[in-house]
């Protein structure tokens, strides 16, 4: 039995323990422009909801510091997806700058994420260890890179060959006289939703088995202090920052509910990530006792304070005790100067790159931060594949599908630096579109072509539907009301106006990653006659450039591709 905070408190001496947490980053260190960069939350005032300013590395880095002030001690932790999809100003030197400015952070410890993986194991256990890029080399004479001074953990995942795991399942230190442990692990799946060069040679294993196996583990060294950090996470009810689960939980849903309700008691608190979301709950352990599960949303705009108290006779987290809160990191603070300088010094070094402009557009063109299940700016994009692919000798490509999790930020009209407004840069460009994934076409059925857009509901997606940006041209009903497959109306599926032919075949355009069956559409890795094309993010540039002037900025699709019967949001 769980003894209550005020049962302890007469028996032992407690000790303060903060922890502050992060997930999800992707190297955002310049603060996210338009919706990406907001925060949604009750206006006191009005008690409506509104859309706040929030993020960038140099407001969380005061936000954190300042909030370390009170803590009689204090460990910042992370969830994964640090690094990865990184806007111009880190990827274009393979994140070294944002793993600098965790350090500066003071980050004690992560988990990995899926994202930690796109360049492959040895990548990441450079950022881990230090070195300069085997390709790319020092990005400046005589300066080395030196790697995070932070623990990077990856309980499960292991080398297939030797089925060790490839760095640290944990890392223990102490706070006032208690060893207190960390696991960190990421999503069993990452094998679906990362390119198979970068899982290769790797296995990912279970989640609850691998968290339970390694606190069994501390627990014999007498660790009995344990939180888990897991690059997993939930969709909550509502989408403002702070709303209430519940006591037990039942306003959260997704994956990680499942997991917490397995891991051991002995776990005093659960930081979770992935899915973007912002929530501080309590979910059920095996014993029934309600547990802290919380996830900061992403790219820095939130971080969570968790206070909870050791018992410094058992060692044990006082579970009665632990209280987790989000806060938003709000554009008002002062900035960190030793943040302006780190962000400036590698803006001037990718100025030459990122500020060549590409286009213009008249407004805000959403993305990421569109909740709607066809997005603007996905039309764009499958539109820029199509237009680069269509012709005979680039693959003759009919329709063209875009997976909306490689859909990173928005465009933005308001200028980012001196370009001026409506003007689209490289390096905004680049933010949207990070991976610059080789495209690919390929010769699927129409049979196969209906298939993958069942896939988008069914399967590996049918719990959190992935639904595919697709060209123009192309269109169909999704019927909400329904589940699985059948949330396709089959019969509505047309390609310019004709309905499309089961028996017929048909060169379908995708990104290298979605081509390859990633992200749970084996349909499309059934595909034959694969031609390799330009990447995704220079088709995005060349059809900017083609389709947009500054008399003339670029139309903007109509949203009118997928007909929705009933709800439907997208929550990938």
């Amino acid at each position: 039995m769980v003894p209550s905070a005020a049962q302890a408190a007469d028996r032992h001496k407690l000790a303060n323990l903060q922890l502050l947490a992060i997930n999800d980053f992707h190297g955002n260190l310049e603060a996210p422009a338009g919706s990406s960069g907001t925060v949604k939350e009750i206006d006191p005032a009005t008690g409506k909801e509104v859309a706040t300013p929030a993020g960038g590395i140099e407001y969380l880095a005061t936000a954190l510091r300042q909030a370390r002030i009170p803590a009689d001690d204090s460990i910042t932790v992370a969830a994964g997806d640090i690094v990865g999809a990184s806007p111009l100003t880190s990827a274009l030197f393979h994140d070294e700058p944002t793993i600098e400015a965790m350090d500066k952070l003071g980050l004690d410890v992560t988990a990995v994420g899926n994202h930690e993986f796109d360049e492959g194991a040895k990548e990441l256990l450079r950022l881990q260890n230090g070195g300069c890029h085997p390709v790319d080399g020092c990005y400046e004479a005589g300066r080395k890179f030196k790697g995070a001074n932070f623990n990077y953990l990856a309980a499960n995942v292991t080398n297939e060959k030797t089925g060790k795991p490839i760095l640290a399942p944990y890392w223990v230190t102490k706070s006032q006289g208690v060893k207190i442990g960390f696991i960190g692990a990421t999503l069993e799946g990452t094998p679906n939703i990362v390119t198979a060069e970068g899982v290769k040679g790797l296995k990912f294993g279970d989640e609850v088995e691998t968290i339970n196996k390694y606190a069994a583990e501390l627990k014999k060294q007498g660790v009995n202090s344990i939180v888990a950090l897991i690059h997993e996470g939930g969709f909550p009810a509502s989408s403002v920052y702070n709303y209430d689960c519940g006591a037990a939980g039942q306003g959260i849903s997704g994956p990680i509910v499942d997991i917490a309700k397995q891991l051991d008691p002995a776990i005093g608190a659960i930081v979770t990530g992935h899915t973007h979301n912002a929530y501080a709950c309590t979910i059920p352990d095996p014993q029934g006792v309600p547990r802290s599960v919380t996830s900061a949303a992403s790219f820095g705009r939130l971080y969570t304070e968790i206070d909870l108290q050791l018992d410094k006779t058992t060692g044990t987290i006082v579970r009665p005790s632990v209280k987790a809160e989000n806060h938003v990191v709000r554009r008002t603070l002062e900035k960190a100067p030793d943040m302006t300088a780190l962000i400036a010094h590698y803006s001037a070094l990718a100025a030459p790159i990122a500020g060549r402009p590409l286009g213009y557009i008249p407004a805000d063109v959403n993305g990421r931060g569109s909740s709607a299940l066809e997005k603007p700016l996905g039309d764009v994009i499958a539109d820029a594949q199509l237009a680069g692919l269509a012709p005979a000798d680039k693959g003759g490509a009919q329709i063209a599908f875009m997976n909306p999790g490689g859909i990173r930020s928005d465009l933005v009209y308001k200028a980012s630096g001196t370009e001026g407004d409506g003007v689209v840069t490289y390096g905004e460009a680049f933010t949207v579109q990070p991976f610059t994934n080789m495209m690919q076409v390929k010769t699927l059925t129409g049979a196969q072509v209906v298939q993958l857009l069942q896939q988008q509901v069914s399967g590996l997606n049918e719990a959190a539907p992935k639904i595919l940006q697709n060209s123009k041209g192309f269109t169909y009903t999704l019927d909400m009301r329904k589940t699985g497959a059948d949330r396709v109306v089959v019969d509505s599926v047309k390609l310019n106006g004709a309905p499309i032919d089961p028996a017929a075949s048909y060169r379908v355009a995708a990104n290298e990653f979605l081509a390859g069956g990633g992200d749970g559409f084996p349909a499309f890795a059934a595909g034959t006659d694969k031609l390799v094309g330009a990447s995704d993010l220079d088709l995005f540039a060349a059809y900017l450039g083609a389709n947009s002037s500054a008399a003339a900025p670029l139309a903007v699709p109509a949203q009118d591709r997928i007909t929705i019967i009933g709800p439907g949001t997208d929550i990938d």
